[in-house]
């Protein structure tokens, strides 16, 4: 019998409200227990309904969607889907909102552009979906906001050795901003270069990367075409764009470039992996992050089979235990760790001298 999944969205724009429930209501395993113009009549009602999953707008009257979040987190955690703006102040608005323990960020689109919306609507509903089923860290809540001073791990001061020649790739979707952090953090700043793919959209992931860019050892940045991959050096695929590994003599460097989606999404996991197996072989380590659907699997067994060190990460620490379970369907041969294990795997294996 299909899961039916509870769903609640929480918007000022009774626009916003009838457009998303109209569309939602259309897929047969979503129910709309429910809609709310501010966090005041949100609390109530998600007393009231029980949902299992509510989408949030950040901009609201009486109560914005950070502080009702920190709230929520703190005294009634659950998944929590965030619909944002684009502007800078927006996406780093919605980064925080990840911090604090949201499932998603989406982009809010244009509702009076209709192919903006429809895939919108699309993307959305793989979001719930997930978002359902989905292992989320407790964050601390409102205590969380003070706490986002950066403790750099010891690991992180500790000097890597015999890194110039290795490339290291990291491919992750829902809940993987966070555990990016967590494995980059823990991580020095001469590690060698890492080039990372993390479903985001578009103009978030310059906001993501200048975020861990203040947060980590190494220096993190968004990706442009062209850019060289050194050690110290960590790459974030730009959103709505794919992102390939290049190599010309010696240099490794990236490309940047349109396409159509690949596993429904753009930037893809499985180009990122295919490019690499291709130009970095045996010399690349690479890691697959919690996430929805199989973005990458494919690619992680090109990886493994072009003699690359591959590492997937465990259910019990994912969000979304859908993209590392697909990949160690492929290749039960990866190593498969918990998310706090990986950073010292990755120290360990490429401090071992080729």
């Amino acid at each position: 019998m299909e899961k039916i999944i509870k769903l609640m969205i929480v918007d000022d724009s009774a626009v916003v409200r009838n457009i998303l429930s109209t569309e939602l209501a259309k897929f047969s395993d979503i129910e709309i227990v429910g809609t709310a113009p501010d966090p005041y009549i949100a609390r109530d009602k998600i007393v009231l309904l029980e949902p299992d999953v509510i989408t949030l707008d950040v901009e609201m009257p009486k109560m914005d969607g950070i502080t009702f979040l920190g709230k929520l987190m703190e005294y009634h955690p659950m998944p929590v889907i965030i619909l944002s703006s684009l502007t800078p102040a927006g996406c780093e608005t919605a980064l925080q909102a990840l911090e604090l323990g949201a499932i998603e960020v989406m982009h809010k689109p244009e509702l009076n552009v209709q192919q903006q919306l429809r895939d919108m609507i699309i993307i959305l509903v793989d979001k719930i979906r997930a978002a359902a089923c989905a292992r989320y860290r407790f964050q601390g809540g409102a205590r969380a906001l003070r706490r986002q001073e950066t403790v750099r791990s010891v690991l992180a001061m500790t000097a890597m050795a015999r890194t110039t020649d290795r490339i290291v790739a990291i491919g992750a979707s829902t809940g993987g901003t966070e555990a990016i952090k967590d494995v980059l953090v823990r991580l020095p700043a001469d590690f060698p270069g890492t080039i990372i793919t993390q479903h985001m959209p578009e103009n978030f992931t310059k906001a993501f990367a200048d975020r861990l860019n203040a947060q980590v050892a190494m220096e993190v940045r968004e990706a442009k075409d062209n850019d060289t991959v050194h050690p110290g050096l960590a790459l974030i695929a730009r959103g709505n764009t794919h992102m390939l590994l290049r190599r010309s003599g010696a240099r490794y460097y990236v490309e940047v470039k349109d396409g159509p989606l690949v596993c429904r999404q753009r930037p893809s996991v499985e180009v990122l992996f295919d490019s690499v197996a291709k130009y970095a072989g045996k010399n690349a380590v690479v890691v697959i992050l919690t996430g929805m659907g199989n973005d990458g699997a494919q690619g992680l067994l090109h990886m493994r089979q072009a003699g690359a060190f591959t590492i997937a990460q465990n259910e019990e620490s994912c969000v979304v235990f859908g993209m590392p379970k697909e990949a160690i369907k492929f290749c039960p041969e990866h190593k498969v760790l918990p998310l706090d294990k990986i950073p010292q795997e990755l120290i360990r294996y490429l401090s071992i001298p080729q």
